[in-house]
């Protein structure tokens, strides 16, 4: 039995060392047998970091680390964020006061959520608890996390049902709103990191908000929607966040409601040159002037910097106020704010569109934004001849795409794909007006 193994061991090895070289090479029962293999192995050095990092974190002090905590200098020794690297720091730490959870996290028998669950509620256990009962509960959950067939959402249920087995006056971790956490930060490409830690019932409205909006949807031959499901819940979320703002109901910050404020000068916003050689001429121009000769920027209150591109997309359905500068960038007229695209006009365009017009989406109007075909800023008109109903998605792929948009003879916009979708570039009818589909 033992010879047996130490043969499938080796054999193993091989097949191992035949994947990292040439993968293609294996067959598919050896490939399968790859995975799991490097899946154990990874679970195995997993465990082996947070007890060593918990070493680190127990013995180790500021002068030998060089760094103000274990975690930052986790991070800068690995390719780890801060962020993960605390968790881990935190799992080591924790377990060293878990013994029982620590044996079975070691030997690889649960993950490193399950532990971290496990043991969140032996540090938190409920009120009512007595302390006698502590074995029992940490037993049942570790053999609830224990075996294939774990989930954390089966975790959770014994969780939940040992909570409500000693319902104290406090409410149940799930339940207190005073552990609830939300964090939106800036990251260093531009973008906003999002991370919050909410109680069951504003998760059950933030999950029901999502559902509706978040739904895959097909195009109109039937093909599937091509979105991921996490692309799903962040185009539902900007769905949410847009329908919020515009309903009026969100009160107001400085005498207004709030808004997305764009700063943008009218001149980039209608040069549709490219911002990278009119940068390249100007630096070349004038060497000494070149880093306040770089223009093409837009400028949001929140997030800063924003390009042309998105600045042109955010003003096609908006609300822009002229102020006319001086040279030294001091206001010296104020012009009287206006909407691009007016309330009469949008209730002509959902009975014209009906929806987004973009061939295949017809997404429903609220879905929905006036979009100007020849931009406003480029002299084109806020009238019914320049203006389409597009959803969100369309809206930004008109603006960061080749496809192009003509008013047809009967008054009904045409879309005209770009090359490598279509080469010979054949206009396509908006999506009412496209012809029913035989069954």
């Amino acid at each position: 039995m033992g010879l047996g193994g130490d043969i499938q061991g080796a054999l193993s090895d091989e097949i191992l060392a035949t994947a990292v070289g040439d993968a293609w090479r294996l067959a598919e029962a050896e490939l399968l047998e790859s995975v799991v293999r490097v899946s154990e192995e990874i679970q195995r050095l997993e465990a082996l970091r947070v007890k060593l990092v918990g070493a680190v974190d127990y013995r180790c002090k500021v002068d030998v680390l060089g760094f103000p905590n274990a975690k930052m200098w986790l991070a800068s020794k690995t390719l780890l964020e801060v962020g993960a690297a605390g968790r881990i720091v935190l799992l080591g730490r924790g377990l060293r006061q878990q013994p029982e959870i620590a044996d079975e996290y070691f030997d690889t028998s649960i993950s490193a959520e399950h532990a971290a669950l496990i043991m969140k509620f032996c540090e938190r256990p409920p009120k009512g608890m007595p302390l006698e009962a502590m074995d029992d509960c940490r037993n049942a959950l570790l053999f609830a996390a224990t075996g294939p067939t774990a989930n954390t959402d089966a975790v959770r249920a014994v969780i939940a049902r040992l909570e409500r087995a000693f319902e104290s006056d406090d409410p149940p971790p799930s339940e207190d709103t005073e552990l609830n956490e939300f964090h939106a930060s800036k990251t260093l490409n531009g973008r906003v990191a999002v991370k919050g830690d909410l109680d069951a019932v504003t998760g059950e409205m933030l999950l029901s908000a999502l559902s509706g909006l978040s739904k895959p949807r097909p195009a109109q031959d039937g093909t599937k929607d091509s979105r991921t499901p996490g692309q799903r819940r962040a185009d539902g979320f900007t769905e949410l966040l847009r329908r919020y703002l515009n309903s009026g109901i969100a009160g107001e910050e400085g005498g207004e409601r709030p808004h997305v404020s764009l700063h943008v000068s009218v001149r980039d916003l209608a040069d549709h040159t490219d911002c990278r050689a009119r940068a390249e001429h100007d630096a070349a121009a004038s060497p000494d002037d070149s880093l306040f000769a770089v223009d093409g920027v837009a400028w949001t209150e929140w997030m800063g910097p924003l390009s042309i591109k998105a600045a042109r997309l955010l003003s096609c359905d908006s609300i822009y106020t002229p102020i006319v500068l001086d040279e030294n960038g001091a206001p010296l007229d104020l012009g009287i704010s206006t909407r691009t695209v007016t309330k009469r006009q949008r209730k002509a365009l959902v009975a014209r569109d009906r929806g987004c017009a973009f061939p295949g989406c017809g997404a429903p109007p609220s879905w929905c934004e006036g979009h100007h075909i020849v931009h406003w800023s480029a002299g084109g008109p806020s009238d019914m001849g320049n203006l389409v109903l597009l959803c969100g998605f369309h809206h930004r792929l008109l603006h960061h795409s080749d496809w192009e948009i003509e008013m047809g003879a009967d008054r009904h916009p045409t879309f005209i794909p770009p090359r490598q979708v279509d080469w010979e570039r054949k206009p396509l009818p908006a999506h009412n007006r496209a012809r029913p589909r035989a069954s």
